[in-house]
């Protein structure tokens, strides 16, 4: 008998829903920062573990959008809870409930869908007993399946969530292979992992002022793939420091993403990349269609 259950990871930006998703995983998948909003469409992670295939959604954080592609990402949060059989909120252990944690709880209300409230960052708190004061703050706001400490950083809680998830998978199927991580495109990963690099690398707003097209990708014979990627900037001032002095910031970032690329595919790469400027691009339905988003 074969099983499966398909979960949402929602809540507000830079809780730790990509690093909760890398670690169910237990390979990194979705780009992380210490930045919010690094992530910017919905990301698909599968994992297959004997009868089991867990179907993850990692989604965007919740926040007021003030650019068509601030919209989309909303959007895409909540079109992940919608085609999901259960929600995992993700939240910090610290502070009241966020207007943006209650909203997500009324839509899942509205959905029906049981919630796993997952308090991340957990090894932050002086002491763990603390998390108590958090489930006794949530507690009262949703019939919860499970509350659960989590630390994305420590790997702790991640075996007992999966635990907790296998509770809720139903008899059916099998639908992606058992080997398969992601029904992810191969540009647009190479797209994310040039984007991570961007968010680590450069400072204030700039990295939210980028994107990344994969515009070639040439599978070569001797085996090396070639890739070449454009990043976008929203503001033409923003070039020269995405390029750096002598494009030592690009040869950087560059150098970083290939390397990461080469682990992900398991190849060796040659990866080029340039930057152009584009004024607004965050509001170009266009290029926001070309992105993924």
């Amino acid at each position: 008998m074969t099983k499966n259950i398909f979960a949402a990871l929602v809540g507000c930006p830079n809780v730790g829903k990509s690093s909760i998703l890398n670690r169910l995983l237990g390979r990194k998948l979705a780009i992380v920062s210490p930045k919010p909003q690094t992530t910017r469409s919905k990301i698909m992670g599968i994992l297959t573990r004997g009868e089991t295939q867990f179907v993850f959604t990692d989604t965007p954080g919740i926040h007021k959008p003030r650019t068509l592609l601030g919209e989309s990402m909303v959007k895409a949060a909540g079109e992940g809870m919608e085609g999901g059989d259960l929600a995992i909120l993700v939240t910090e252990p610290k502070g009241e409930p966020r207007p943006a944690e209650l909203d997500l709880l009324a839509r899942c209300k509205k959905l029906r869908l049981p919630v796993i409230l997952a308090v991340n960052k957990i090894d932050t708190l002086e002491s763990k007993a603390l998390v108590l004061e958090r489930f006794a703050a949530f507690a009262p706001l949703y019939d919860f399946a499970a509350l659960l400490p989590v630390s994305a950083t420590k790997n702790d809680g991640i075996e007992e969530l999966l635990t907790e998830l296998e509770k809720h998978a139903v008899e059916g199927a099998h639908l992606f292979p058992d080997d398969a991580l992601t029904d992810q495109p191969e540009r647009l990963l190479a797209a994310e992992i040039i984007r991570e690099k961007l968010l680590l690398n450069l400072q204030q707003e700039i990295p939210h002022e980028t994107a990344v097209v994969v515009e070639e990708w040439v599978e070569r014979d001797d085996g090396l793939l070639s890739i070449g990627a454009a990043i976008y900037c929203g503001k033409a001032r923003h070039k020269g420091m995405i390029l750096g002095k002598g494009g030592a910031v690009l040869k950087k970032i560059s150098a970083a993403a290939r390397e990461d690329m080469e682990r992900f595919f398991g190849c060796k790469i040659f990866l080029r990349c340039f930057v152009k400027s584009r004024e607004g691009w965050q509001n170009s339905a266009g290029l926001l269609k070309e992105l993924g988003l």
